[in-house]
């Protein structure tokens, strides 16, 4: 009984190892924003950089996920900027969105932007929010000295648009 027991045990084990589930098992680290960063305010047309400090002990961080939601009903898609493959284990940089509207300024417009890192196996960070308001007096803050690297990450694949923009030129009128 104890040989059919181990002969069984051992049967089991080689099938999870070769039909891969032992890393799926292994994998059940998430990755983690462990610090991040981003101007609060901003003037329309400048680059907005947000910084993130993260890690995954597994290495297998994959994607950056960016959503912006603003006020007015508006729905952007979602921007997945792929991870490098040095960085997948311990990441630190900026991703950016380019607020250069083809309509009017977005001068006294909010929005959040809500960011979160996955990897390979299914696993994600839990979110960084970072709030935006658009203002004509506003200067771009910088990231504490020291803190993050100036790693471009790459860009926040979203166009923004004022609320009732159709994105075109011109009046908000039908």
């Amino acid at each position: 009984m104890k040989k059919f027991l181990v002969v069984l045990m051992a049967l089991f084990l080689s099938t999870w190892t070769v039909l891969g589930l032992s890393s799926l098992a292994n994998s059940s680290t998430a990755p983690t924003i462990t610090q991040s960063f981003a101007s609060k305010e901003i003037r329309s047309g400048d680059t907005w950089k947000i910084y993130i400090n993260a890690s995954d002990p597994s290495g297998r961080m994959k994607y950056i996920y960016a959503e912006i939601q603003q006020p007015g009903g508006l729905a952007y898609p979602i921007s997945m900027t792929r991870i490098k493959p040095e960085n997948r284990k311990d990441l630190s940089g900026y991703i950016y969105l380019n607020t250069l509207t083809a309509g009017k300024p977005m001068d006294f417009i909010t929005l959040k932007l809500v960011v979160h890192l996955g990897d390979g196996a299914g696993n994600f960070s839990e979110p960084a929010i970072f709030p935006l308001e658009f203002s004509t007096r506003s200067v771009q803050s910088s990231p504490p000295a020291g803190v993050f690297k100036e790693n471009d990450l790459g860009p926040v694949m979203i166009q923004v648009k004022p609320v009732g923009d159709d994105g075109q030129s011109g009046s908000f009128e039908e």
